[in-house]
């Protein structure tokens, strides 16, 4: 199915439409294992994919926003895991990157560090998000942190988390830390990943106690329970990216049920199930498409640019797993089995909802805003 967003002049691109095949051998045996796709990362930082989103002038492959989410989408087309993994460190870096070009505090030196010394980021913002599970504590040169982190995908691997912690200011009241905080002492994966589908992710909890924080390592102090500008921006960037990941695996269920149903082409009950996982495919993209339209190569922040990346999010969310769901009846008994693509794809499109906003409150937000009532508290 073409697409605006596999560019031809998209280097990156080509780079993951080269490694696939070797994702592809990997995802089945990950995927029953449960298993953390540690050699499907590693050949992402052989072919430089993992440093791609870093500016070309720090040493990285300058990728836009565009072209992190055209790769994406393509390696999610041969291993949703290591797709949806890779997102999590590809949308920080982006955000980074961001932070760079304004010459925020750590973003070079962590941009350098992603192209130099292969480090990989590890985010718990979709959890947190604006009520961040942990706490800190003001101490002396900095901040003492705490917590249980959920949904910490790649955290087998990760170098650096980036998270968030509850803190209360006696002067400003309940803020939120934003934070780097290193992988290493006093920080723990618990290697207790077991969902339904995306099982190959890492998406473990983990365990942060007692760790000190130097006040160098706050990356921002914002409100409590509030969807302020800064995070109007991670969300603007972050989500096509991910939602991305979501319809390549949508298009991998496409192919394989295109493929077993072929024999029974001539059948104008199995045209029209094809025909219509083309519509919603074909629907979902220009939704992609003009989401990154609007959110650009370098994104204000804007509510209502927000808004246009989580509606592309709800609607690929709801298309990939009515097309899933079509794949699952075209396949058949075979579609069914363990080990099946289709099997595997439909399993793994399911966390589409999971990601925030979810379908129901985008529609929230979406109603809000066209109201001209206020958004920043969902």
């Amino acid at each position: 199915m073409p697409t605006t967003t596999d560019a031809p002049e998209n280097d990156h691109f080509a780079k993951a439409a080269a490694v696939g095949a070797d994702l592809a051998k990997l995802a089945g045996q990950h995927d029953l294992e449960g298993s953390f796709v540690a050699d499907s990362f590693a050949r992402l930082g052989e072919a430089g994919l993992l440093s791609m989103g870093v500016p070309s002038e720090l040493g990285g492959g300058g990728a836009t926003i565009r072209q992190v989410a055209a790769v994406q989408r393509e390696l999610a087309h041969h291993c949703g895991s290591t797709a949806l993994a890779s997102s999590m460190h590809q949308h920080v870096t982006a955000f980074t990157a961001w932070r760079y070009r304004r010459g925020l505090p750590g973003a070079e030196a962590t941009l350098r560090r992603i192209a130099d010394d292969g480090i990989v980021l590890v985010s718990t913002g979709g959890a947190d998000f604006t009520q961040p599970r942990g706490e800190a504590r003001k101490v002396e040169g900095g901040y003492q942190v705490s917590g249980r982190k959920v949904f910490a995908s790649q955290a087998p691997v990760g170098t650096v988390m980036s998270t968030m912690f509850r803190y209360e200011d006696p002067e400003q009241g309940t803020r939120v830390l934003n934070m780097a905080v290193p992988m290493g002492e006093g920080v723990e994966a618990q290697g207790n990943w077991d969902a339904l589908g995306m099982r190959g992710t890492g998406s473990d909890d983990v365990v942060i106690e007692d760790v000190f924080v130097p006040d160098e390592r706050v990356l921002a102090n914002r409100p409590y329970g509030v969807i302020d500008p800064p995070l109007q921006v991670i969300v603007s960037i972050a989500m096509p990216i991910v939602a991305a990941v979501y319809l390549g695996v949508a298009e991998a269920a496409f192919r394989a049920a295109v493929e077993a149903a072929a024999p029974r082409g001539d059948d104008p009950i199995v045209q029209r199930q094809v025909g219509l996982m083309a519509h919603r495919l074909q629907v979902a993209s220009w939704a992609l498409d003009r989401a990154l339209d609007e959110v650009g190569d370098d994104p204000d922040p804007s509510p209502h640019r927000m808004n246009a990346a989580l509606l592309a999010k709800r609607e690929i969310a709801l298309a990939g797993i009515e097309v899933c769901d079509i794949a699952m009846d075209l396949g058949g008994g075979a579609a069914f089995a363990k080990g099946s693509v289709i099997e595997r794809c439909y399993r793994d499109v399911r966390g589409a909802k999971f990601h925030p906003l979810t379908p129901e409150v985008t529609l929230l937000h979406a109603g809000r805003l066209a109201l001209g009532l206020p958004v920043e508290d969902l």
